[in-house]
């Protein structure tokens, strides 16, 4: 009887389970193929970047440059400037993150149903309003004649058009966008929470734990993991700041502290037609954001003991 080997054993067993989870492979093919071709297919252009790209030639035909193109970013006049916006409005929106944790817990503490039920509604909704009308609302509402400044007004403060201030630019852009988001951030710790134990509750308050102590010693533990993961993603678009957000809320007035990196790819790309040279700016940003996740998750690794790998 011929012997199998230990590579035939498992090809076999491989083959034998690939066969019994056929349907669920089968049901992420879609989305796989759609991961392959709208990613993973659009990579052969990065190497515009290291070229000067003439849409006459084609990408493969026109010539190469090497790193010119980084370069001449590194050498543009204002490159610390919007280098320091992106990071600044990054950092301010990264400190409104434990937010969305302290609504949910607080929320998970309402035995109210129809009460918590209707905040909510009230917190989700405005995830559903376009970021053109959040924008817009932003505007009306902060410029001297509007609803803030007349509040301000009325209490003895003096009106001001809030949107021309460089240095309030990235506190408007974090609170606008923790009130459209704060709701529907909660929802991933809500059903996090959802699955602690009742039993274990239960024992922590025959043994006279108090609603605080339940949530840090109970609540916050079990919520450590997902809290850690959103935070390396989030890390991981540390210079990725929304720039159709940016653009709405920028003027002339604010634009000292609202030049980031994606209006200045947007302007040499799309306006003045320098493709090459925003894809090598675009290249730069990806790159310093994967260097931010792997940091992030090693700092967190060896900290927490929790981490994406």
């Amino acid at each position: 009887m011929k012997e199998t080997s230990p590579f035939q054993t498992r090809k076999r067993v491989f083959c034998k389970r690939l066969y019994r989870c056929r349907m669920l492979y089968l049901m992420i093919l879609p989305s796989v193929a759609a991961v392959f071709i709208f990613h993973y297919i659009p990579l052969y252009g990065v190497q515009i970047a290291f070229k000067d790209f003439r849409s006459s030639l084609g990408i493969w035909d026109s010539p190469w440059v090497g790193i010119k193109h980084f370069v001449n970013f590194f050498n543009y006049p204002y490159f610390t400037k919007i280098l320091w916006n992106t990071v600044r409005i990054s950092l301010v929106s990264l400190s409104t993150f434990p937010c969305a944790v302290i609504f949910a817990l607080m929320l998970n503490e309402m035995k109210d149903g129809k009460l918590k039920k209707t905040f909510q509604q009230l917190t989700y909704a405005p995830h559903f309003v376009s970021t053109v009308v959040v924008c817009s609302m932003t505007i009306l509402f902060l410029s001297r004649d509007g609803l803030i400044n007349r509040i301000i007004g009325f209490l003895g403060g003096e009106a001001s058009n809030l949107m021309a201030k460089p240095s309030a630019f990235a506190p408007i852009f974090a609170i606008t966008g923790l009130w459209q988001g704060l709701g529907w951030g909660t929802i991933i710790y809500l059903a996090t929470l959802s699955g602690v134990s009742q039993e274990l509750i239960e024992a922590a308050r025959m043994d006279g734990a108090s609603r605080m102590q339940i949530i840090w010693h109970v609540n916050l533990p079990h919520l450590k993991p997902t809290i850690i993961t959103l935070f390396i993603l989030q890390m991981g678009s540390m210079l990725s700041v929304g720039f159709e957000k940016v653009l709405l809320l920028q003027n002339p007035l604010n634009l000292e502290a609202s030049s980031i990196i994606s209006t200045y790819t947007y302007e040499v790309g799309i306006i003045n037609h320098q493709l090459s040279y925003s894809a090598a700016i675009g290249l730069f940003n990806n790159l310093v954001n994967i260097l931010f996740i792997v940091t992030a998750n090693a700092v967190c690794k060896k900290l927490t003991e929790v981490g994406l790998w």
